[in-house]
């Protein structure tokens, strides 16, 4: 649904958003059901599910439930069933097959002129903007660590406690602010996304559900799947696509970069933080 909503007409986004707000309904009831309490009629949803690749609704609905099945509504009750799983044994098998099948959607999403057409933009910008909270912190900070080595105007927002308004404060439309946000979303984090599209900003947001409150805000989005076996949302798709653009753009970027990235490691080694290898 994320990656085909953009080619959807304004009906068949109805039915989409009501999907995406309502999965338990959608999933447990009749095609009549969910298109009376959606207001749109039955034929909309049948349209809908094969605009989204699908043969019918019931395959829409099917797909759904094995997708909830996979999906617990929290993070404790996603632990309690991996503490009472009896197959615990196989859990390195299951992990690597869900991550694999995480990066492989991802590519088969991703195509090279959506990754190259973000990474111009990003490239272009007079300051990035990095924003990640609670979980996404961790990839916020690795994505920015990265930026840095390509130039001086990569920088993460509220790190060690910073104000994250300082940080976009002075952005306008020649600078870029990069979102990552997961379910629970970060409240700063949306709302950093409205402020800086007020602003004529360049965001990217990227998510792992097309409900993500930040999309309406975005210039440009990212779905990536987290599906896994674990209690939480698995970043390592979110880490390859992370890997994939900043790799872009450091090809984009070209000789300068390559005399940042030196610059950088000789400062490393003057100062000691590194050993010689």
């Amino acid at each position: 649904m994320a990656s085909n909503y953009d080619s959807l007409s304004a009906r068949l986004r109805q039915a989409a958003d009501y999907v995406a707000a309502h999965p338990l309904d959608t999933a447990t009831r009749s095609l009549r059901a969910v298109a009376d309490h959606s207001g749109l009629p039955p034929a909309t949803f049948t349209r809908m599910s094969k605009a989204l690749g699908y043969e019918n609704f019931q395959e829409l609905r099917d797909g759904l439930r094995q997708r909830l099945a996979r999906r617990e509504s929290s993070f404790a009750a996603r632990a309690t069933a991996l503490q009472g799983d009896t197959d615990a044994s196989d859990l390195v098998a299951r992990n690597r097959a869900a991550c694999i099948e995480n990066i492989d959607a991802l590519a088969a999403d991703l195509d090279n002129a959506r990754v190259e057409e973000i990474a111009d933009r990003l490239h272009k910008a007079r300051r990035v903007v990095v924003l990640g909270s609670l979980g996404s912190t961790g990839i916020a900070e690795y994505t920015a660590y990265m930026g840095n080595f390509l130039g001086a105007g990569w920088t993460q927002a509220g790190r060690m406690g910073t104000s994250v308004g300082a940080s976009l404060a002075d952005l306008g439309e020649k600078d870029a602010l990069i979102v990552f946000t997961k379910p629970p979303f970060a409240a700063t984090s949306v709302r950093a996304a409205e402020f800086a599209c007020e602003r004529d900003v360049f965001v990217l947001v990227v998510t792992d559900t097309h409900t993500c409150p930040a999309l309406r805000h975005a210039s440009a989005r990212v779905i990536v799947p987290t599906d896994s076996p674990n209690f939480f949302s698995s970043y390592v798709a979110t880490m390859f696509l992370v890997e994939t653009l900043m790799a872009t753009v450091a090809k984009r970027a070209g000789p300068t970069a390559t005399r940042r990235i030196a610059d950088v490691e000789a400062a490393n080694l003057t100062l000691g933080e590194v050993r010689p290898l």
